[in-house]
């Protein structure tokens, strides 16, 4: 269910503003962004351009609303009776790590009400100030779209180098992590990447789950709405066969392995 950001007063806000994350839009009572039952904010700005996105209204940065990070902390504590021990707070995109200064203000008071911190991130950036956010997220959701660098450009309009760099990061880190991959046809199925795929995180330690999310036309019509041709609009959903082929191969190097 997502909660309607009109009662929040965000004129006159300015975006520098440190006190305020700019956000699409907020789902209560979350299931597919982490463990348990969550809290998912969705930020606003994306610096990748995927051929599938489903969240088109989300990339420009200039977009959504500007609110006040103790106004999303006191609705995450409003909640937290409903996160119980598994659940807690995701921020998704978007691409959350485009205000990561902020989040790491929000995710160290969410902390001290002892609420979970989940991040839903495609790892574009990695800096400095990332890996201090990263000190205080319990959990990252990591969405690696192609191990392959000339795919991942096509797919993705961006190098996958620091996604990658930001996952070693992460397991050097010691802290847990989700990895994430969307299997589209004809894009990122073909077996000798996703066999790539697995071997190159096969060694990692910090890896609790790997979520093979099937590539679905439920956001297509968002493109349409927005005067924008949408790229993969006969794209088929993958096969039966080609979920079972690249679960099989993932299952060879993680031990757990959802296909959602």
């Amino acid at each position: 269910m997502y909660f309607p950001l009109q009662d929040i007063d965000s004129a006159r806000l300015n975006i520098n503003d440190p006190q305020h994350i700019r956000i699409h839009s907020i789902e209560t009572f979350g299931t597919h962004d982490g463990p348990g039952v969550r809290m998912v904010v969705f930020t606003q700005g994306c610096q990748f351009r995927c051929l599938y996105c489903q969240n088109p209204d989300t990339l420009d940065i200039r977009g959504g609303t500007l609110v006040e990070i103790a106004e999303l902390v006191k609705r995450a504590v409003h909640q937290k009776n409903y996160f119980g021990t598994e659940g807690g707070v995701t921020v998704s995109g978007g691409e959350p790590l485009l205000q990561c200064n902020k989040l790491k203000t929000l995710f160290e008071l969410l902390h001290k009400q002892g609420i979970n911190t989940c991040l839903d991130s495609n790892g574009r950036l990695n800096t400095p100030a990332v890996h201090e956010l990263l000190t205080h997220t319990d959990l990252l959701l990591l969405d690696v779209k192609h191990v392959n660098e000339e795919w991942h450009q096509k797919l993705t309009g961006q190098s996958n180098k620091n996604t990658l760099a930001l996952a070693a990061h992460r397991e050097l880190s010691g802290k847990k992590m989700w990895l994430r991959y969307v299997l589209v046809p004809g894009w990122t199925d073909q077996p000798v990447y996703i066999e790539q795929w697995g071997r190159h995180f096969a060694g990692y330690k910090t890896i609790e789950r790997v979520e093979i999310i099937p590539f679905h036309q439920l956001g297509a019509h968002k493109w349409e709405l927005m005067g924008l041709a949408y790229p993969l609009q006969n794209t088929p959903l993958p096969s039966p066969k080609i979920k079972i082929l690249t679960k099989s191969i993932f299952d060879q190097y993680f031990e757990n392995v959802i296909v959602k």
